[in-house]
């Protein structure tokens, strides 16, 4: 047995006792809740995608994927190294091509910044771009990070894998009849519409560069305000990948990997994967025509490009059985019919105008519901939500666009709405994806923030001397139906007097930047517990009692008496009787 050990498991009988040992210990320590039996299989489920987030829609079209395991000497990084395993023994295999190593890295970083409460590691980019496709083929990318030729998983036809019509016209994946899975990340093309991203900073989105597709793929898991640092997020968002227990044992166990250490590999090195799964999962198959770039700026690969194992043609191969259509994209007459391609119309199921306040949570949701011509309901069509319009607002976990499956009364609804800042009208448009049926539009509009009362935070008299400042600065609060009302906007004003609202040319003022008189504030906004606190207050040799006067958004009105008076003078003492 203890000869097996830091070698790669294979199939065959000679290993079966390895390989269940192996997938055991893994599946007991990466996937709690998952077990196995003598055989390696799991006998229970793992947690499913949450459906009402629309997780179900999985970002490879849940096609073919390599089910190679870690060697099972776990990696130990040298002391002071930062994780860097190259002087120990097997780092080809453990090592990552450098500049996929470098995208998964610079991925990691931009969702730090952008979505610090995701705590996205780097090296689950590693273990899903590993068993997705070899680190792109053993890191056959060009010095861009595009790969020399493109990735594409199988047909998604309904054979052994899922069905899916046709969504890009071809675009990404060549195929006009069926989606396939592209890229070193493995996208469908329907999800990469509104997952795609511009990771290299060139304006292109392109699922076939490393840079692209690992921060689309980041910003894919970090979706719906998942935290990957807890374990039952981190399992939600790697079946949202790809919904299956053995994908997501798989995955974890590569994560484990490259978390005790890796270093990078000279691109066109790595090694590559040699046992696809018989189902489930993004494939490998090579595209014998360029991408696009490729057309652009050909850049043949150098000899050490050249991966020296190159994949097997069961890993992610097409199936000779099921090849793409030829029929310019007109399915084959013995090709059963899908639920999509039955639904004649989408049909709002009640949602209303949606309205929110900026800032705040919709309180509905958008939901349409999918018919046949007959109005039956169709299960298990993909709806794309979509925000159109010039608004800030997003989904929940900050996307413009979400894809959800219909349920079985053929209804789909969107995550929950979130308002930003910016106010006014917008859309949310619902359509089926891979069908081109009229869409549902439903009407959405932000409003700004508001108060209906002010109140001051102390009742101390203010009171100055001429030519003087106001011992203490007016600080107001905000609130809205009893609570607190933060972000909302005001204007602070010295004016004539209660009747007569316009702005004061004497008396009390304010100083700006340079120090000249001003007597009205704009652009005041009030902070998170509804506080407003202004500027200090000075006085001119104009002596008597002055207004203040401060508005919010929602009408709220506060009027402050400011007093401006001469010093008193003490009395003189009596003199002493004689």
């Amino acid at each position: 047995m203890s000869a097996q050990f830091g070698k790669r498991l294979r199939k065959g009988a000679a290993t079966t006792t390895v390989a269940a040992i192996a997938v055991a210990a893994l599946a007991a320590s990466q996937a709690p809740g998952v077990t196995t039996d003598s055989a390696g299989r799991q006998t229970t489920g793992s947690p499913s995608p949450d459906a009402t987030s629309g997780a179900d829609d999985t970002a490879t079209g849940n096609s073919r994927y390599y089910t190679d395991l870690p060697p099972l000497d776990s990696p130990t990084a040298t002391p002071g190294t930062g994780g860097d395993t190259s002087g120990v023994t097997g780092s080809a295999e453990r090592g990552i091509p450098a500049t996929v190593l470098d995208a998964y890295k610079k991925a990691e970083a931009s969702l730090r910044d952008s979505k610090p409460g995701c705590n996205l590691p780097w090296q689950l980019l590693a273990a899903i771009g590993k068993v997705e496709s070899g680190q792109a083929r053993g890191g056959r990318v060009d010095s861009d990070g595009t790969t020399f030729s493109k990735i594409l998983g199988p047909v998604l036809n309904g054979g052994q894998f899922a069905n899916i019509s046709d969504t890009d016209n071809g675009a990404y994946d060549g195929d006009s009849a069926y989606d396939r899975a592209v890229g070193p990340m493995q996208f469908i093309p329907s999800t990469w519409e509104w997952a795609g991203r511009d990771g290299n900073d060139d304006g292109r989105k392109d699922p076939n560069n490393i840079y692209d597709a690992a921060l689309a793929a980041g910003n894919y898991l970090c979706r719906f305000n998942w935290d990957l640092s807890d374990q039952s997020d981190l399992r939600r968002a790697i079946l949202s990948y790809n919904n299956s227990t053995h994908y997501l044992n798989t995955v974890l166990s590569w994560l484990e990997y490259y978390r005790k250490g890796t270093h990078e590999v000279p691109d066109g090195t790595g090694t590559l994967p040699r046992t696809p799964s018989d189902s489930g999962g993004s494939g490998s198959t090579t595209s014998p025509s360029p991408s696009p770039r490729d057309t652009q700026k050909p850049k043949p690969p150098k000899d050490n490009d050249k991966p020296s194992n190159p994949p097997s043609t069961g890993g992610g191969s097409e199936s000779p059985s099921n090849p793409p259509s030829t029929g310019g994209g007109s399915e084959s007459p013995s090709t059963p019919s899908t639920p999509t391609d039955t639904v004649d119309h989408l049909e709002n199921t009640g949602t209303g105008t949606l309205t929110a306040t900026a800032g705040d949570a919709f309180a509905e949701k958008v939901s349409a519901r999918a018919e046949t011509k007959a109005g039956k309901a169709v299960a298990k069509v993909r709806i794309r939500f979509a925000v159109v319009g010039d608004t800030d607002a997003t989904f929940t976990g900050g996307e413009t666009f979400a894809t959800v499956l219909t349920d079985s009364a053929g209804t789909a609804t969107a995550p929950a709405l979130q308002a930003g800042e910016k106010t006014g009208d917008f859309t949310v448009r619902a359509t089926v994806v891979g069908r081109s049926v009229a869409g549902v539009d439903y009407k959405a509009s932000v409003t700004a923030r508001q108060a209906d009362g002010l109140a001051r935070t102390t009742d101390t008299e203010l009171t100055c001397v001429p030519g003087g400042e106001f011992a203490e600065q007016v600080e107001v609060k905000a609130t809205y139906k009893g609570a607190v009302a933060d972000g909302v906007a005001a204007t602070a004003t010295l004016i004539k007097s209660p009747v007569d609202p316009t702005e004061n040319d004497k008396g009390p003022y304010f100083k700006d930047a340079d120090g000249k008189t001003v007597r009205t504030l704009t652009g005041l906004t009030t902070d998170k517990d509804g506080l407003l606190k202004l500027p200090k207050l000075y006085a001119d040799d104009t002596t008597g009692t002055f207004q203040l006067r401060i508005t919010t958004t929602g009408g709220a009105v506060l009027t402050v008496e400011l007093k401006v008076a001469a010093a008193e003078s003490a009395s003189a003492s009596p003199s002493p009787s004689a």
